[in-house]
């Protein structure tokens, strides 16, 4: 046998070659799913595995007293209050206060010079001394028939004229005075003998600050709750927790056609001169009588676009507890049983134990609030044990552990703090 006949006997020929192909693609294919497989089943065995307790911090629901209360920021305002200035220019030649004295009305603060004036003024008033010995005389005159009434008249016209050439020139001196319009307390002063003065410039501000306005807005739905002779407390930022008490002594007739709001005006005593006219303040007005609310802290809320809820720490049979009365009241007992059931067998790895705490959603109606507090309304019983930080880690029966060492604030009346 040749040797070209016999390379051609020893050659596989194409139907074993592609027979053994095949065989290989379904090997390699059996491996990559093995792979799979398993790779699914490590997963699954991950997922199965118990996830550790996330950790919240609780605050027990319970009643609190509330006083309802309008709250708004207002303006001090000065009961009277003027930039002082004169109608008339001049050379300063009398300052008679200092920076922050109380004035009393009437006394002088600030003289320009006036000696032309002065000197025009006692001219004037010698001929009106003149003027008035003539009318004397010409009254005398026409006693006796002496004088014809016409010269007694033009001698009485003469005298009134030189009065009110007199009176008008007192009037030009007092110009040159600056004198207070009301008792109270001046600003800064910064104008000195020598100075020129333009008229209509301001030479200082005085206030009386024994008593101050307070202004401030009310929504026009809470109008009928207010009225004079309400109580009002204001907070200031410089006083730190010192609050001023004040009533209200006014409201404009007229509701703000842009924002919908009224003007309330207060009259808070200010005897020892703490506060300040232009100065911000808290106000809290005083509306209704005092209720109670079951309170939490407002962290404890989670806002959600279907609703307000809070989550409910709680033991595991008193979940499931929950969770079956909740299914028959809905109607739907049977189908919750073997959901249930089903679901116990799957997530029995991820159970609790039976004293472990699980969080439980319900949904909850809200009230109003204050400070960090708010009033719940519907939704849960006093004492339940609601979650009030870590709620973006939990889900309806999810395990918690609870520690209170680090709590959000649950105060009524927080104070900002500064660092």
């Amino acid at each position: 046998m040749s040797t070209r006949a016999y390379e051609t006997q020893k050659k596989p020929s194409t139907k074993k070659r592609m027979i053994l192909m095949i065989i290989g693609v379904l090997v390699l294919i059996a491996i990559i799913a093995l792979i799979k497989v398993l790779m699914v089943r490590q997963m699954m065995a991950a997922f199965s595995k118990p996830q550790p307790p996330a950790v919240v911090s609780t605050a027990i629901a319970g009643y609190q007293p509330w006083q309802p209360a309008l709250s708004a920021v207002g303006t001090l305002r000065a009961v009277r209050g003027a930039d002082l200035a004169l109608d008339v220019s001049g050379l300063v030649t009398a300052v008679n206060l200092k920076s922050g004295d109380d004035v009393k009305q009437g006394q002088v603060l600030l003289q320009l010079r006036d000696s032309e004036d002065v000197a025009q003024l006692h001219q004037l008033q010698a001929a009106a001394a003149l003027a008035k010995v003539t009318f004397e005389r010409a009254s005398q005159q026409l006693a006796v028939q002496a004088i014809s009434k016409a010269g007694y008249d033009d001698a009485a016209a003469d005298y009134k004229a030189k009065q009110a050439a007199v009176a008008q020139q007192e009037v030009n001196v007092d110009k040159k005075q600056l004198r207070a319009p009301f008792s109270g307390r001046a600003g800064i002063v910064t104008l000195n003998p020598g100075a020129f003065l333009n008229s209509g410039t301001t030479i200082v501000t005085l206030q009386q600050v024994d008593s101050l306005y307070v202004d401030f807005y009310v929504p026009q739905r809470e109008l009928a709750r207010v009225h004079a002779g309400q109580k009002v407390v204001l907070k200031l930022d410089a006083f730190g927790k010192r609050e001023f008490d004040g009533q209200i002594n006014a409201i404009n007739p007229k509701v703000d056609n842009d924002t919908r709001n009224v003007l309330v005006e207060a009259t808070v005593p200010n005897q020892d001169g703490t506060l300040t006219p232009g100065m911000f303040a808290n106000v809290s007005v005083d509306v209704g009588g005092q209720a109670r609310y079951l309170t939490l802290p407002q962290t404890a809320i989670v806002y959600n676009p279907y609703g307000e809820t809070v989550y409910v720490a709680m033991s595991e049979r008193e979940f499931e507890k929950a969770q079956s009365e909740e299914a028959a009241k809905n109607g739907d007992s049977t189908d919750a049983g073997a959901s249930g059931n089903d679901g116990k067998k799957q997530d029995k790895a991820n159970a609790p134990a039976p004293d472990a705490l699980v969080v439980r959603q319900t949904f909850v109606t809200t009230g109003a609030t204050r400070g960090d507090q708010v009033a719940v309304l519907t939704g849960i019983r006093e004492g339940a044990q609601v979650v009030t930080s870590g709620q973006l880690k939990l889900k309806n029966g999810a395990p918690i552990k609870v520690d209170n060492q680090f709590r959000p604030s649950d105060n009524p009346n927080p104070n900002p703090q500064e660092d």
